[in-house]
């Protein structure tokens, strides 16, 4: 049996367990590119929980690969750089699959780059304009613009769950988060773009946020180890609380400029 065989049924039942968050520490127990393969086939689990905490754990994987020494090299930090350049052959990986010429549908790929960034501060100076020119359409500027719509709810998330651990990397997309609570074809995706912009307490989002409250499209919105069934409207009237209580707190606090 390949590694891979052996491996997947063991990850499976962590992920899938009630006590997911206290056993994600037992990933480390392997070597992290070990892990990373199985961890992407997971991505493709016909279980919707399984699939998303596949992503909580490649990020897990991919930082704690990031962080810490995995080979002895040359040099007191010699063995952490050859950590992080490993990282980087994942992050690009996951690029790879997000390129129309690699064949295949990133699935879960994102999410996975969303993740890994809010997890590894290294990885997030390094990637964080990468994800968001996923959902720039602009052929002014440089942009990767996914053409399928269910691809960019993977970077609409994923730039959600870097803006909730460092949200100044995530200002720079804002423009292009605005222009998604109107133009996105996609309304789930237009619900994923008012979470981020809550998360982000963006005074521009306000009146375009408001016109979405009464919206019942559904959205599937996954945090802290679950999914949690709301809508767009929901997350609008929520992205308002978020900035309305920001502007209290912090009236006249300067925001970072939003060029790109």
């Amino acid at each position: 049996m390949s590694r891979l065989r052996q491996l997947k049924p063991l990850l499976r039942e962590i992920l899938g367990g009630s006590d997911f968050a206290a056993r994600l520490p037992e990933l480390n127990a392997w070597p992290p590119r070990q892990v990373t393969g199985p961890l992407f086939s997971l991505l493709l689990d016909p279980d919707e929980l399984i699939r998303w905490r596949a992503v909580t754990g490649f990020g897990h994987v991919l930082a704690q690969l990031a962080g810490h020494a995995v080979e002895k090299a040359a040099g007191p930090s010699g063995g952490q750089a050859q950590g992080m350049e490993q990282a980087r052959v994942l992050m690009r990986l996951c690029m790879w699959r997000l390129n129309e010429e690699s064949g295949n549908l990133g699935w879960g790929t994102p999410e996975c780059m969303g993740e890994a960034m809010a997890r590894h501060q290294g990885l997030a100076l390094e990637y964080h304009r990468i994800l968001a020119s996923y959902i720039i359409d602009d052929p002014d500027r440089e942009g990767n613009f996914l053409d399928h719509a269910l691809l960019r709810r993977g970077v609409y998330w994923g730039l959600g769950r870097l803006a909730q651990v460092r949200p100044h990397l995530v200002f720079p997309a804002e423009p292009a988060l605005l222009a998604a609570l109107a133009e996105e074809e996609d309304r789930a995706n237009r619900g994923l773009a008012a979470w981020t912009l809550g998360i982000l307490a963006a005074p521009a989002a306000l009146v375009p946020l408001r016109g979405l409250e009464a919206s019942l499209d559904p959205v599937d919105l996954y945090h802290d180890g679950g999914i949690e069934r709301t809508t767009v409207g929901q997350l609008a009237s929520e992205a308002i609380a978020c900035i309305l209580n920001a502007e209290k707190a912090a009236p006249t606090a300067p925001r970072p400029g939003l060029q790109a």
